[in-house]
C-alpha cells in the first residue's frame, strides 16, 4: 500500500455508509471531521461504544433496513418507509407482517431465483464455448 493510500481521507457521509450506520445518528465530532483509511479500519477492527450501539440499535440507514427486512430499498420506498428505522421498528414490522412487507419479500424471493437462473445460463454457456475450443 502507498502512502498515498494510507492517508487517504473520506467524508463522515462516505465514513457512515462503509459502516452501515445513519449519518445523523453519529457524534458530531464524527460528522464534523474527515475520517481516514486508517481511522475506518480502525473503527472497523475496534468500534468504540457509540458506533456498537448504533449498529445494534438503529437508527438505522436504508440499506441495512432493506437488508434486516429481506427487501430492496426500492421496496422500502413502495412499502412508504422512507426515514431510517430503530431495531425496534424493524422487529415490529416483522411481527405485524403488513401487506407490503409480505409481497416485498416475495418480490425479492423471486428476484434471486432469476438472477441465479441467470447465472447458471451463462455458466452453462460459457462451458459450452470452452467445450467447442
Amino acid at each position: 500500500m502507498s502512502s498515498q493510500q494510507s492517508t487517504q481521507s473520506m467524508k463522515p457521509a462516505t465514513a457512515a455508509k462503509k459502516l452501515g450506520v445513519y449519518l445523523p445518528a453519529t457524534p458530531a465530532s464524527f460528522q464534523e471531521g474527515v475520517v481516514t483509511r486508517a481511522e475506518l479500519n480502525e473503527l472497523q477492527a475496534n468500534p468504540p461504544e457509540w458506533l456498537s450501539e448504533l449498529r445494534r440499535n438503529g437508527p438505522h440507514p436504508r440499506p441495512v433496513v432493506a437488508a434486516k427486512l429481506g427487501v430492496s430499498i426500492a421496496g422500502l420506498a413502495r412499502g412508504g418507509v422512507t426515514e431510517p428505522l430503530t431495531t425496534e421498528q424493524i422487529e415490529a414490522l416483522k411481527q405485524e407482517q403488513p401487506e407490503w412487507l409480505e409481497k416485498e419479500r416475495a418480490t425479492q424471493v423471486e428476484v434471486r431465483k432469476e438472477a441465479a437462473r441467470v447465472k447458471q445460463v451463462k455458466k452453462e454457456k460459457e462451458q459450452r464455448a470452452a467445450e467447442r475450443d
